[in-house]
């Protein structure tokens, strides 16, 4: 008899075929299902959404000292990445928050200069940021939830066809929450900690103290306040990050004391 992959089963096959194998910046190593091309376009998508929907500014100084700092930082990066399509904005909102998306758009709330008081203490925060782009986390993450659907709607199907729709109901629903905290929660969590790496080394090479980023991280403790236990977070604990940090910036401070000393000495305010 002649054996037939189900659908579902081979639709996760095909998911994981069309991954491809990336080293990331700190030589971990990566799955991606999507181009660059691919998701420079949503982020620029979505950040021209976010623009339409949300008050920005519309230039000022806040507005200057933020691409001051993102134009510090991306002078470190490779000559490629250098060249996407860079853009800021400022958006009005109280919350001490940033991101940057796939394609080089960078956003930061008025709330985080509250929080970042100086612009070592902003470059903490942007090169963070940019370090997901640059790892190319979204790919990444969105490629693992893409293989990890598929899989739950192929043990699904299979459930259903032994035991029935219930069965199957179980297994997508409860195995979305196991997915949810054993697989993706964690893995962003290993995102979230490279992009400490790799943001702590561009303020280095770009001329910010690296050691700014332990005092930003406590500034956010003191300005959040209480969270969700780690495991149950896509951020390392906040002690966890600070003491990760603290660590690893007195081996950058002669990255930065060299940095200083071949002219990169950003004046960006703050």
């Amino acid at each position: 008899m002649k054996y037939r992959m189900p659908a579902a089963c081979l639709a996760v096959v095909l998911a994981l075929a069309a991954c491809a194998t990336t080293t990331s910046p700190t030589g971990r190593t990566q799955y991606m299902a999507y181009s660059d091309s691919e998701l420079n376009q949503m982020g620029a998508q979505a950040f021209t959404e976010m623009k339409t929907k949300q008050k920005t500014l519309a230039g000022g100084q806040q507005s200057a000292y933020v691409q001051c700092v993102v134009n510090a930082l991306v002078k470190q990066l490779p000559a490629d990445w250098q060249k996407l399509p860079w853009e800021t904005a400022v958006f009005v909102d109280e919350s001490p928050n940033a991101f940057a998306l796939p394609g080089g758009k960078v956003g930061v709330n008025t709330g985080m200069f509250t929080v970042a008081r100086n612009q070592d203490q902003l470059a903490a925060v942007i090169g963070h940021e940019i370090g997901h782009v640059y790892a190319r986390h979204t790919n990444e993450r969105v490629s693992r939830q893409s293989v990890t659907s598929a899989g739950l709607a192929a043990v699904g199907a299979l459930a259903g066809a032994r035991y029935g729709q219930g069965a199957s109901d179980l297994v997508t629903q409860g195995g979305g929450t196991l997915a949810q905290l054993g697989l993706l929660l964690p893995f962003s969590r290993v995102q979230e900690t490279e992009a400490d790496q790799i943001g702590q080394r561009l303020m280095a090479e770009s001329g910010f103290d690296p050691a700014q980023a332990v005092d930003l991280w406590q500034n956010m403790v003191a300005a959040t306040g209480g969270r969700s236990p780690e495991w149950l977070s896509t951020h390392p604990d906040p002690q966890n990050r600070i003491q990760s940090l603290r660590q690893h910036a007195p081996a950058l401070q002669p990255v930065y004391q060299a940095a200083r000393q071949s002219g990169h000495t950003p004046r960006c305010g703050g």
